[in-house]
Protein backbone atom coordinates (compact mmCIF):
# COMPACT_ATOMS: atom_id res chain seq x y z
CA UNK A 1 0.00 0.00 0.00
CA UNK A 2 0.96 3.93 -0.08
CA UNK A 3 -0.08 6.57 1.69
CA UNK A 4 0.47 9.58 0.31
CA UNK A 5 1.49 12.63 2.61
CA UNK A 6 3.31 15.71 3.73
CA UNK A 7 5.83 14.56 7.04
CA UNK A 8 5.17 17.68 8.82
CA UNK A 9 1.65 18.49 8.57
CA UNK A 10 -0.44 16.81 12.06
CA UNK A 11 -3.07 14.97 10.33
CA UNK A 12 -0.17 12.78 8.76
CA UNK A 13 1.49 12.28 11.65
CA UNK A 14 -1.54 11.49 13.25
CA UNK A 15 -1.72 8.22 11.17
CA UNK A 16 2.14 7.59 10.80
CA UNK A 17 1.76 7.32 14.99
CA UNK A 18 -1.29 4.88 14.48
CA UNK A 19 0.68 2.82 12.55
CA UNK A 20 3.82 2.44 14.70
CA UNK A 21 1.96 2.00 17.83
CA UNK A 22 0.37 -1.24 16.22
CA UNK A 23 3.75 -2.08 14.12
CA UNK A 24 2.73 -1.43 10.89
CA UNK A 25 5.21 1.39 9.81
CA UNK A 26 6.85 -0.93 7.40
CA UNK A 27 3.46 -2.11 5.51
CA UNK A 28 2.97 0.94 3.45
CA UNK A 29 5.73 3.03 1.18
CA UNK A 30 5.35 7.16 2.38
CA UNK A 31 4.60 9.07 -0.88
CA UNK A 32 5.82 12.97 -0.12
CA UNK A 33 3.44 15.50 -1.15
CA UNK A 34 3.92 19.14 -1.21
CA UNK A 35 0.90 20.96 -0.12
CA UNK A 36 2.52 24.38 -0.05
CA UNK A 37 2.66 23.84 -3.83
CA UNK A 38 -0.29 22.44 -4.37
CA UNK A 39 0.62 19.33 -5.62
CA UNK A 40 -2.57 17.96 -3.74
CA UNK A 41 -4.35 19.87 -6.38
CA UNK A 42 -3.03 18.06 -9.34
CA UNK A 43 -6.01 16.10 -11.38
CA UNK A 44 -3.96 12.84 -10.38
CA UNK A 45 -4.12 13.03 -6.77
CA UNK A 46 -7.56 14.71 -6.72
CA UNK A 47 -8.53 11.11 -8.31
CA UNK A 48 -7.37 10.05 -4.96
CA UNK A 49 -9.19 12.33 -2.92
CA UNK A 50 -11.59 14.44 -4.43
CA UNK A 51 -10.99 16.34 -1.18
CA UNK A 52 -7.40 17.58 -1.99
CA UNK A 53 -6.22 16.80 1.86
CA UNK A 54 -3.33 14.87 3.05
CA UNK A 55 -2.99 12.23 3.69
CA UNK A 56 -4.77 9.26 1.64
CA UNK A 57 -4.47 5.69 1.65
CA UNK A 58 -4.29 3.67 -1.90
CA UNK A 59 -4.23 -0.05 -1.65
CA UNK A 60 -2.70 -2.69 -3.56
CA UNK A 61 -6.12 -3.11 -5.50
CA UNK A 62 -5.98 0.48 -6.24
CA UNK A 63 -8.62 1.45 -4.13
CA UNK A 64 -8.28 4.97 -1.55
CA UNK A 65 -9.18 5.73 1.92
CA UNK A 66 -9.04 9.44 2.76
CA UNK A 67 -9.50 11.11 6.03
CA UNK A 68 -7.12 10.34 9.26
CA UNK A 69 -9.37 8.45 11.29
CA UNK A 70 -10.87 5.99 8.12
CA UNK A 71 -7.19 5.54 7.76
CA UNK A 72 -6.62 4.57 11.03
CA UNK A 73 -10.39 2.60 11.17
CA UNK A 74 -8.92 0.11 8.49
CA UNK A 75 -5.74 -0.97 10.31
CA UNK A 76 -7.74 -1.16 13.12
CA UNK A 77 -10.09 -3.70 11.77
CA UNK A 78 -7.12 -5.24 8.85
CA UNK A 79 -4.89 -5.86 11.67
CA UNK A 80 -6.57 -7.39 14.58
CA UNK A 81 -3.70 -8.85 16.58
CA UNK A 82 -2.00 -5.41 16.87
CA UNK A 83 -2.60 -3.76 19.83
CA UNK A 84 -6.11 -2.16 19.97
CA UNK A 85 -6.15 1.75 19.88
CA UNK A 86 -9.92 2.19 19.04
CA UNK A 87 -11.92 0.35 22.37
CA UNK A 88 -12.41 -2.93 22.39
CA UNK A 89 -15.62 -3.25 23.89
CA UNK A 90 -18.97 -0.88 23.19
CA UNK A 91 -18.53 0.62 26.05
CA UNK A 92 -15.02 1.66 25.52
CA UNK A 93 -15.40 2.33 21.86
CA UNK A 94 -18.51 4.58 22.76
CA UNK A 95 -16.44 6.63 25.25
CA UNK A 96 -13.36 6.70 22.81
CA UNK A 97 -15.25 7.76 20.25
CA UNK A 98 -16.81 10.79 22.74
CA UNK A 99 -13.52 11.93 23.13
CA UNK A 100 -12.40 11.86 19.54
CA UNK A 101 -15.03 13.86 18.34
CA UNK A 102 -14.18 16.39 21.26
CA UNK A 103 -10.48 16.32 20.12
CA UNK A 104 -11.98 16.72 16.44
CA UNK A 105 -14.30 19.64 16.64
CA UNK A 106 -12.74 21.79 19.67
CA UNK A 107 -8.97 21.41 20.03
CA UNK A 108 -7.50 19.91 16.53
CA UNK A 109 -10.12 22.07 13.83
CA UNK A 110 -9.86 25.32 15.62
CA UNK A 111 -5.59 25.00 16.14
CA UNK A 112 -5.76 24.12 11.69
CA UNK A 113 -8.18 26.83 11.46
CA UNK A 114 -6.21 29.12 13.25
CA UNK A 115 -3.37 28.32 11.64
CA UNK A 116 -4.89 28.85 8.25
CA UNK A 117 -6.62 32.11 8.99
CA UNK A 118 -3.82 33.76 11.24
CA UNK A 119 -0.72 33.10 9.02
CA UNK A 120 -1.92 33.21 5.37
CA UNK A 121 -0.16 30.14 4.40
CA UNK A 122 -2.79 29.08 1.77
CA UNK A 123 -3.93 32.98 0.92
CA UNK A 124 -3.34 32.03 -2.89
CA UNK A 125 -6.20 29.15 -2.51
CA UNK A 126 -8.58 30.79 0.60
CA UNK A 127 -9.80 33.75 2.30
CA UNK A 128 -8.26 33.91 5.29
CA UNK A 129 -10.71 35.89 8.10
CA UNK A 130 -8.11 36.77 10.76
CA UNK A 131 -10.85 37.89 13.56
CA UNK A 132 -11.91 33.93 12.87
CA UNK A 133 -8.29 32.84 13.21
CA UNK A 134 -8.34 34.84 16.52
CA UNK A 135 -11.09 32.96 17.55
CA UNK A 136 -9.65 29.74 17.09
CA UNK A 137 -6.71 30.28 18.91
CA UNK A 138 -9.26 31.51 22.09
CA UNK A 139 -11.08 28.34 21.71
CA UNK A 140 -7.68 26.00 21.42
CA UNK A 141 -6.33 27.50 24.80
CA UNK A 142 -10.02 26.63 26.61
CA UNK A 143 -9.64 23.29 24.78
CA UNK A 144 -6.06 23.32 26.43
CA UNK A 145 -7.19 24.08 29.61
CA UNK A 146 -10.10 21.95 30.01
CA UNK A 147 -7.77 18.31 29.11
CA UNK A 148 -5.49 19.68 31.83
CA UNK A 149 -8.71 19.44 34.06
CA UNK A 150 -9.78 16.19 32.92
CA UNK A 151 -6.92 14.74 33.06
CA UNK A 152 -6.22 15.09 36.82
CA UNK A 153 -5.17 11.33 38.45
CA UNK A 154 -4.71 10.27 35.27
CA UNK A 155 -2.18 8.68 32.94
CA UNK A 156 -4.11 8.89 29.49
CA UNK A 157 -7.09 10.72 28.44
CA UNK A 158 -9.79 7.88 28.73
CA UNK A 159 -9.65 3.98 28.85
CA UNK A 160 -6.61 3.79 31.30
CA UNK A 161 -4.77 3.12 28.82
CA UNK A 162 -2.75 4.59 25.44
CA UNK A 163 -5.43 5.45 22.68
CA UNK A 164 -6.28 6.90 19.48
CA UNK A 165 -7.30 9.70 22.10
CA UNK A 166 -3.75 10.43 23.30
CA UNK A 167 -2.07 10.57 19.32
CA UNK A 168 -4.75 12.88 18.09
CA UNK A 169 -4.14 15.22 21.21
CA UNK A 170 -0.87 14.73 21.25
CA UNK A 171 -0.22 15.74 17.85
CA UNK A 172 -2.21 18.96 18.42
CA UNK A 173 -0.59 20.41 21.27
CA UNK A 174 2.29 19.56 19.44
CA UNK A 175 1.21 21.44 16.22
CA UNK A 176 -0.57 24.57 17.99
CA UNK A 177 3.10 26.15 18.61
CA UNK A 178 1.92 27.01 15.12
CA UNK A 179 -0.31 29.31 16.82
CA UNK A 180 1.87 30.08 19.58
CA UNK A 181 -0.20 28.40 21.90
CA UNK A 182 2.11 26.26 24.68
CA UNK A 183 0.98 24.48 27.59
CA UNK A 184 1.12 27.09 30.61
CA UNK A 185 3.07 26.54 33.63
CA UNK A 186 0.14 25.45 35.50
CA UNK A 187 -1.73 23.06 33.72
CA UNK A 188 1.15 20.84 35.40
CA UNK A 189 -1.55 18.01 34.13
CA UNK A 190 -1.26 18.17 30.88
CA UNK A 191 2.37 19.03 30.77
CA UNK A 192 3.03 15.58 32.62
CA UNK A 193 0.97 13.27 30.31
CA UNK A 194 2.83 15.05 26.90
CA UNK A 195 6.30 14.39 28.79
CA UNK A 196 4.80 10.80 28.90
CA UNK A 197 3.34 10.46 25.28
CA UNK A 198 6.59 12.33 24.21
CA UNK A 199 8.68 9.39 25.62
CA UNK A 200 7.09 6.86 23.39
CA UNK A 201 8.86 5.74 20.07
CA UNK A 202 5.76 6.57 17.86
CA UNK A 203 6.12 10.04 18.82
CA UNK A 204 9.44 10.25 17.08
CA UNK A 205 7.97 8.98 13.29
Amino acid sequence: MKIFETSTAPNPRRVRMFMAEKGLLDQAEFIQVDIEKGENLTPEYVARNPMKKVPVMELDDGSCIAETMAICRYFEEAYPDAPSLLGDTPLEKAHLEQWLRWIELFFFLPTGMGFQHSTGYFKDRMNPVKEWGAECVQQVEKFMAFLNDQLEGKEYICLDRFTAADINAFVTVAFARVIRVRIKPEQTNLQAWYERISARPSAQV
